[in-house]
């Protein structure tokens, strides 16, 4: 998904000077960002006051939304560069189409994994014949320096590991979970699981106490060390956790998002993550020239035209506001 915003602003996140490493329950309220004229989502990162989880830097949370007689998400080709997208989908299907050629339908708890490197197009959209309910998620991983020129990839993967136990069911979509491991390609040490907690349950998940850790939550009512967290809100947790006590009240659902702290300095403008702002400058009138960042093949509609640049410069900074 796009950052569709037309007024664009500068996000300067990273380096680990703003990193709380001590356990913490900051609730994160989101913002609600309109995407296109009839969608709007839940924007819990880059958040007013916290700008990374990790190398996790964008997080939307949509639906569920009824769209039995809509057309659903319809988010034109666009660019990016410098990090990574995930899909997760709870209720619905997304149609991903990108600028290597990929085609890939993506359905509930199936991950759809786009490695932007130096520079990627793609376009999201319900197919034309979809299921009445769509809810999800939208993140994004940001690149380290070593890998941030990588080439552009896409992947799909529909199996991905399962960890259980009594009232839990946690789906590792990237990193490492409690001993299991997502096929999922990742470049920085960090972790994305979807939980399913049962009406009852009160259990302890294994965390690193050396990562820094945010619960999103989906649906249904749980307590999150303690703390309520209501659907389309996020709680952050700081680092030094051995474990994470979550109990449920009803059927919930939840995304433990977590990673070492990202120690590299950031400019996040739009759909594009870069260090200076003359990458940023460049990327822009790459896309606008209509180079660089390929041609997405299919998509019935043009592609969405960057924001201007503000007048202020560009630099990067701390991960907080």
């Amino acid at each position: 998904m796009s950052n569709l915003e037309r007024e664009a602003a500068p996000s300067l996140c990273g380096g680990r000077g703003f990193v709380v490493a001590e356990p913490v329950r900051e609730l994160l309220s989101p913002r609600h960002v309109k995407l296109g004229e009839s969608s709007e989502v839940r924007r819990l990162l880059p958040n007013l006051g916290r700008r990374m989880v990790g190398a996790w830097c964008f997080i939307d949370h949509y639906g569920p939304d009824d769209i039995a007689d809509e057309p659903g998400m319809q988010v034109p080709p666009h660019p990016h560069m410098g990090l990574q997208t995930v899909s997760w989908l709870h209720e619905g299907e997304v149609l991903h189409r990108d600028s290597t050629g990929s085609l890939q339908t993506i359905r509930p708890r199936e991950l759809g994994l786009m490695t932007s490197g130096r520079a990627i197009s793609h376009s999201e959209e319900s197919p034309r014949s979809h299921a009445r309910f769509l809810h999800g998620a939208q993140l994004w991983v940001a690149l380290p320096d070593s890998h941030r020129h990588t080439d552009p990839r896409f992947e799909h993967h529909a199996d991905l590991p399962v960890v259980t136990a009594p009232g839990i069911k946690a789906t590792l979509i990237l990193g490492d979970l409690d001993g299991a491991r997502s096929p999922g390609t990742a470049y920085t040490p960090l972790v994305g699981a979807d939980i399913a907690l049962s009406r009852g349950a009160d259990v302890r998940l294994p965390l690193e106490p050396d990562f820094e850790y945010a619960v999103l939550s989906m649906s249904g009512e749980a307590q999150v060390d303690g703390v309520p967290v209501l659907p389309g809100s996020m709680l952050y947790l700081g680092c030094g956790r051995g474990e994470l006590p979550l109990r449920a009240e009803s059927d919930a659902g939840l995304m433990l998002l977590g990673g070492e702290p990202f120690e590299e300095e950031l400019i996040m403008f739009w759909n594009w993550i870069g260090r200076s702002q003359e990458e940023i400058v460049q990327a822009r009138q790459d896309w606008m020239e209509g180079s660089r960042f390929g041609v997405v093949k299919g998509y019935d509609g043009d592609p969405l035209s960057a924001p201007e640049l503000p007048q202020t410069p560009l630099k990067p900074r701390g991960r907080v506001r």
